[in-house]
C-alpha cells in the first residue's frame, strides 16, 4: 500500500493578552522551560528518557501530555543538532582546504607577511574547530544552550550590569513552550483545546500544570484568537477533529501563538502529458518557461527578485509573491512546476577565500532555501506537483540550443532545458550552430565536438562548457587589442592619444 505524502503547515498570529493572563502564561513557560533545560541534562548523563517520565510528574507536578511535548520538542533539537554536525564538518574541511590554497598562493607570490600570518591564524582556528567537532561527532556529545550562545557571551563584552543581563537571560531562556497535540485529543490537543465561537473566532483553553493550579487555576481562557492567515485551515481542522499542535512564544511584543496542522496528499491537478513549466532560479530573478508535451517552448517569462539589501521579513514577502504568480501559472495551465536540485551550502562556506565581494554578496543574500520551501508549500496546498531534475549543464544546452533559436535569455533557454529534461526529451548536441550568446550583448562562435554514440551525451557538454569558457575570454582580449591600435596621426608631432 503506498503512504501517503504529508506536510506540516505552521500558522501564527499574535495575543493581545490582559496583565493577569499574560502573568499565567509567563509562568507556564518558566515551568515548562525548566522541565525541558533539567530533561536535557538527565539525557546528557546518560538516563533513560522514558525511565524518567514518573519522576518528572511528582517533581514539576506536571500532566502526562505536558511531560511528552518537553520530550518531543527536546528530542527534535537533539536530532536537528546532530544531523547539522555532519554538514558543519564538511563545511569545516571545505574551508580549511581553501585556506590551504589561499596561503600556497600568497607564498608564492610573496605577498604582505601579515596576510599570511593572519590566514595562517584563521586556518589553526578553523583545525581546532573541526577537530572539536569531529571529537563530539564520535562522541555523541550534544552541545545545547538555551538562550543563545550569543546573549550568553554578552555577559563578557557588551554587558553594562551583569543584573540587567542576567534578567534578559532569563527572559530568553523561558521565552516558548511548546504543547502536543493528537487527534484522540478533544479539538486535537489536550493541553490546549480551541474552541468555535459564534463571530468565527476562536477561544483558547490552556490546561495549567498542576503545581500553578493552586494560584491561577486549573484552566486559562484566552478569548477573540483569529490567524490572519489559515484561519479557515484551523477551523477546518477542528471541525475533522484533527491533532494541532500549539507553540507560545515570546518577542519584544509579546506572546505570539504558532499553529501546526498536518495536511494530507492533496488531489493533484496537473499532469505531465500536458507538459511543464520550468524555472531557472537566480540571485535576483526566477526565469519561466513553459513547454508543451514535446518539450517546445510557448510561452516564457521572468519575475524579479532580488533579494539583495532586504531584510528577512521583506525577503520572504518578495519570495511569498513570487511562489505566488508561479503557482497561479501552474494551476491555470495544469501543468507542473519543475526545479533544479542545487546546493549553495558549499559554495557560501568558500565565500571569503573564493569569491569575489560582488560574488560574495550575491550569494549571501540568496535565499535559495527559502525560495524552494515557499514554491513547494504554496504548490502542495493547490495540487500543483514540483518535480526536481538534475542540473548540469543545463546553461549550456540553453544557451548553444535554444537561446539564439527561440529568442530566449539564457536564463529562459536553462529553465527550457529543466523542463525538457522532466519530460525526458533528448538533449543531443545540434549539428550546426552559427552564433552562441555570450550573455552580455554579443556572441562567440566555435566548432562543436564530433558526435560519438559511445560517450555519454553529457560528455561532449563538457567539452562545449570548457570552449565557452574560454571564448569570450578570447573575444575580450580581442576586442582590448583592437581598441588599443591608435588611429594614424597627421601631425607627427603630437603623440598619438591613449586609449588605455
Amino acid at each position: 500500500m503506498q503512504q501517503l505524502l504529508s506536510k506540516t503547515f505552521t500558522y501564527q498570529t499574535r495575543l493581545h493578552l490582559e496583565q493577569e493572563p499574560e502573568t499565567i502564561v509567563d509562568a507556564c513557560a518558566a515551568l515548562m522551560c525548566k522541565v525541558e533545560r533539567t530533561l536535557f541534562a538527565d539525557i546528557a548523563s546518560g538516563k533513560n528518557v522514558h525511565a524518567l517520565k514518573s519522576s518528572y510528574l511528582k517533581r514539576f507536578e506536571i500532566t502526562a501530555r505536558q511531560f511528552n511535548a518537553c520530550r518531543v520538542q527536546l528530542e527534535g533539537k537533539i536530532a536537528s543538532i546532530k544531523e547539522r554536525r555532519k554538514e558543519q564538518i564538511i563545511e569545516s574541511k571545505s574551508r580549511i582546504a581553501d585556506l590551504k590554497r589561499k596561503i600556497k598562493s600568497l607564498e608564492k607570490r610573496k605577498a604582505n607577511p601579515f596576510v599570511i600570518h593572519q590566514k595562517k591564524r584563521r586556518l589553526s582556528q578553523q583545525q581546532s574547530k573541526l577537530n572539536k567537532q569531529i571529537a563530539d561527532h564520535k562522541q555523541g556529545k550534544i552541545r545545547l544552550c538555551f538562550g543563545s550562545k550569543k546573549l550568553f557571551r554578552e555577559q563578557f563584552h557588551d554587558c553594562d550590569s551583569h543584573e540587567e543581563w542576567q534578567t534578559a537571560w532569563q527572559q530568553a531562556r523561558n521565552s516558548s513552550f511548546f504543547l502536543l497535540g493528537s487527534k484522540d485529543e478533544t479539538a486535537g490537543n489536550q493541553s490546549c483545546a480551541a474552541i468555535l465561537q459564534e463571530d468565527g473566532t476562536v477561544m483558547l483553553r490552556l490546561r495549567l500544570p498542576n503545581a500553578l493550579v493552586p494560584k491561577y487555576g486549573k484552566y486559562l481562557t484566552i478569548p477573540n484568537v483569529r490567524f490572519k492567515y489559515g484561519h479557515d485551515m484551523i477551523i477546518a481542522a477542528l471541525q475533522r477533529q484533527q491533532a494541532i499542535s500549539y507553540r507560545f512564544k515570546k518577542d519584544t511584543k509579546g506572546w505570539r501563538l504558532f499553529a501546526s496542522i498536518v495536511h494530507t496528499e492533496p488531489q493533484w491537478i496537473t499532469r505531465k502529458e500536458l507538459g511543464a513549466i520550468g524555472v531557472d532560479i537566480n540571485a535576483d530573478h526566477l526565469a519561466v518557461t513553459e513547454t508543451d508535451r514535446f518539450g517546445n517552448p510557448i510561452a516564457h517569462t521572468s519575475i524579479p527578485l532580488v533579494c539583495y539589501g532586504k531584510t528577512k521579513h521583506q525577503a520572504k514577502a518578495l519570495i511569498g509573491d513570487a511562489a505566488t504568480k508561479l503557482v497561479t501559472m501552474a494551476v491555470k495551465s495544469q501543468k507542473p512546476l519543475v526545479l533544479e536540485k542545487l546546493n549553495f551550502k558549499k559554495k557560501k562556506t568558500t565565500l571569503k577565500e573564493s569569491c569575489s565581494s560582488k560574488q560574495s554578496r550575491m550569494l549571501s543574500s540568496f535565499f535559495y532555501n527559502a525560495i524552494i520551501t515557499h514554491i513547494k508549500s504554496r504548490a502542495f496546498r493547490f495540487g500543483v506537483h514540483v518535480g526536481e531534475v538534475n542540473p548540469a549543464f543545463t546553461s549550456v544546452i540553453g544557451r548553444v540550443k535554444f537561446a539564439e533559436r527561440y529568442g530566449l535569455s539564457i536564463h529562459e533557454s536553462a529553465a527550457l532545458c529543466i523542463a525538457r529534461r522532466y519530460l525526458g526529451v533528448s538533449e543531443r548536441l545540434p549539428r550546426l550552430v552559427d552564433t552562441i550568446p555570450d550573455g552580455k550583448g554579443g556572441h562567440v562562435a566555435f566548432s562543436l565536438p564530433v558526435r560519438n554514440r559511445d560517450q555519454h551525451v553529457w560528455s561532449l557538454w563538457r567539452q562545449i562548457q570548457k570552449k565557452l569558457k574560454a571564448a569570450p575570454a578570447a573575444h575580450i582580449l580581442a576586442k582590448r587589442s583592437s581598441s588599443r591600435s591608435p588611429p594614424a596621426c597627421r601631425d607627427r608631432r603630437k603623440p598619438p592619444r591613449c586609449y588605455w
